[in-house]
């Protein structure tokens, strides 16, 4: 979902050739956003089986479970490498630096009126309700981060170190509707409506402020893949990251000491035990549940690393131009969701929904298939057209 100045090639036969990009990063977007697509079809396709936030462990199926929390890993992704492109945006590849801040402010302004135009008219149906949700949060935060980045760089991680490691002894704070500070809260760290009445509805998914220590420590980590860092070196601090993220999740999660409001609990079974362990709050997200997505997040690009083969050059066809991906992806599964509920009518309530987990996999392949061609088409223009605008897909 951003745009990256500083990259590798990519020779696979399937993928799109570009010498300037970074195959393990546009990797690492495609396994995300193949991941978001499943949790999406999810939301399309098996509503009637909600999952609350954090899920219900012992009324919640396995398989579902897993399958939502495969997808938490989306959002932390995105704003991590949104941040280190910002970083490789001011550090070309050909040498110099050049300031990110007007780049960052007029995207993250792109992003936000995405969100409330086409993303939101996707899901919401019209423009009476508003759910700002993951693009909205990316947007806010790269506008947030344009107005710190001319910051030494150690000042930003130390600005990410303390808002990510700091922001849940927030929890206990907050606002009811029509207090002074709701609104403000309301955006910065506790989910809820900013209206809510039969004209508009105004819906924060996303509190933004936890959102701003990722793309801030993402901007810090940018170094590691200048142009001058050893890929093997590169390698080994990535995974070196991921240890310690995970590592420090096992001290702080399994002593229940800090860094997820939900403790957990021993279950029924082994597996109900170890869901509950992973059973983390994503909105706003949890000290935990970003050491626990981030911390996979390093151990993937690192693997990622001079990977070949045809599944990584369909990942990297699809994390190249992945914001196009993701507008066309919605409204394939609205139109997909139209003439299936037109053709075979509602059967749970007033929705359609298959009635088993697997099927959300099976359609979630299929629509990858489908997509891939139309995203590397895409892909191929805006990485040779002199377009301005297109860029910003």
């Amino acid at each position: 979902m951003t745009a990256v100045s500083t990259f590798s090639a990519s020779t696979g036969a399937g993928a799109v050739v570009n010498k300037s990009r970074i195959a393990s990063i546009d990797i690492m977007r495609g396994l995300v956003i193949v991941l978001m697509l499943i949790d999406h079809v999810r939301e399309r396709f098996y509503l009637h089986m909600q999952v609350s936030d954090p899920m219900d462990v012992p009324n919640t199926d396995p398989a579902l479970f897993f399958t939502r929390l495969s997808a938490h890993i989306c959002a932390p992704t995105f704003v991590f490498l949104t941040g280190l492109s910002a970083w490789l945006y001011a550090h070309p590849s050909r040498g110099g630096v050049r300031s990110p801040s007007g780049f960052l402010f007029k995207r993250g302004l792109f992003l936000v009126l995405l969100e409330v135009t086409l993303v939101n008219f996707s899901w919401a149906g019209s423009f009476g309700t508003f759910w700002l949700q993951v693009i909205w949060a990316i947007g806010l935060s790269m506008m947030a981060l344009s107005l710190i980045v001319k910051c030494p760089r150690w000042a930003i991680g130390a600005i990410g170190f303390a808002i990510v490691f700091g922001h849940n002894l927030l929890t206990p704070v907050g606002f009811q509707p029509g207090e002074f500070g709701y609104s403000l809260w309301t955006i910065l760290h506790d989910r809820g409506f900013l209206l809510n009445t039969e004209a508009l509805r105004i819906k924060i998914s996303y509190p933004l402020l936890p959102w701003i220590g990722v793309i801030a420590l993402g901007y810090f980590a940018g170094p590691l893949y200048a142009r001058t860092t050893d890929a093997f070196a590169r390698r080994k601090t990535l995974v070196a990251m991921g240890l310690g993220c995970l590592a420090l999740l096992l001290v702080l999660r399994g002593f229940n000491i800090y860094g997820e409001t939900l403790p957990w609990v021993a279950g029924e079974t082994a597996l109900q035990t170890a869901m509950s362990f992973v059973n983390f709050t994503k909105y706003p997200p949890s000290l935990d549940f970003l050491l626990l997505t981030l911390g996979i997040t390093f151990l993937l690009l690192a693997w990622f690393e001079n990977r070949q083969g045809k599944l990584m050059d369909v990942l990297e066809v699809l994390g190249s131009a992945p914001m196009f991906f993701y507008i066309l992806h919605l409204y394939v599964l609205l139109i997909l969701y139209q003439i299936v509920i037109a053709v075979a009518g509602p059967n749970h309530g007033d929705l359609f929904g298959v009635d088993h987990i697997w099927w959300v996999w099976i359609i979630s392949a299929a629509l990858t298939l489908v997509l891939y061609f139309p995203t590397k088409a895409f892909a191929r223009f805006k990485h040779s057209t002199s377009v301005g605008w297109v860029k910003y897909f």
